[in-house]
C-alpha cells in the first residue's frame, strides 16, 4: 500500500501537481482576457480589465495577487501585476 501511495505521489509531481503549479503565470489561458490585443501587448483600460479580474475563480484571484506581491514574479508582468495590485488584490 505505501509503495502505491508512494507512486501516485510521485507521478502527481510529475505531472505538475507539485510546486511547480504554484506559478499562475504558466498557464496563459486567462490572460487574453485582460487584453485589448491578439499580441497581449496592449492591457485592457481597467474596466475591462477589472471586468476580467473578477470572471476569475477566487482561487486564482489569490493565486496572482501572491504572485504579484512577489518581486521576481512581477517582474515580467509588470503591468499586469500593476493593475492586480491597484484593484488591491480584490477577492
Amino acid at each position: 500500500m505505501r509503495r502505491q501511495l508512494a507512486s501516485v505521489a510521485l507521478l502527481a509531481v510529475c505531472f505538475g501537481a507539485g510546486p511547480a503549479s504554484a506559478d499562475p503565470f504558466s498557464d496563459l489561458a486567462a490572460f487574453p482576457t485582460f487584453y485589448a490585443d491578439a499580441t497581449m501587448k496592449t492591457m485592457k483600460p481597467m474596466a475591462g480589465f477589472r471586468k476580467a479580474w473578477f470572471a476569475l475563480s477566487k482561487h486564482d484571484r489569490v493565486r496572482m495577487t501572491k504572485a504579484c506581491n512577489d518581486p521576481a514574479m512581477r517582474k515580467p508582468h509588470a503591468q499586469f501585476c500593476a493593475n492586480v495590485l491597484v484593484l488591491g488584490g480584490a477577492n
